[in-house]
């Protein structure tokens, strides 16, 4: 068996030891973990500790779905999409389209937020860096 088909390599490091089952799973139990620690935030912080917190595991959320979703995918890579998604979303605020949509659902908020705020931009790239550290040292 080669170490391609049972083991999980990128350009930006070595295989991990894990099969694309394993780091799915490992993912998605992260991404669990991660909402719970998203939810555990709002409930004992306030103001900014809970907001910027909460923008940077909406990222790492995203990047553990990433790679749920496509587990062979190296972390750099999942960052990077993590990341563009996040900003992609916060760019979007620029316009009216999540707060209209916001007004018609709560999912649709807490997704797509309503009002743009250029310091979530920096947050959504600690997310994404905490993420491919963590994937990168497994």
């Amino acid at each position: 068996m080669t170490s391609s088909s049972t083991e999980v390599a990128g350009p930006d490091g070595p295989a991990t030891g894990r099969t694309p089952a394993r780091r799915r799973l490992a993912a998605a139990v992260a991404a669990v973990v991660i909402v719970g620690a998203g939810l555990a935030l709002r409930t004992v912080a306030v103001g900014e500790v809970a907001k910027y917190g909460g923008d940077t595991l909406y990222t790492l959320l995203l990047f553990a779905l990433v790679l749920v979703a496509a587990p062979r995918t190296a972390p750099a890579k999942a960052a990077a999409v993590a990341l563009a998604v996040s900003w992609g979303v916060e760019l979007l605020q620029l316009t009216d389209v999540p707060a209209h949509l916001a007004r018609r659902s709560t999912a649709a908020r807490l997704v797509l937020g309503t009002t743009f705020n250029a310091p979530d931009l920096f947050w959504y790239a600690v997310g994404a860096a905490v993420g491919w550290a963590v994937v990168r040292r497994a």
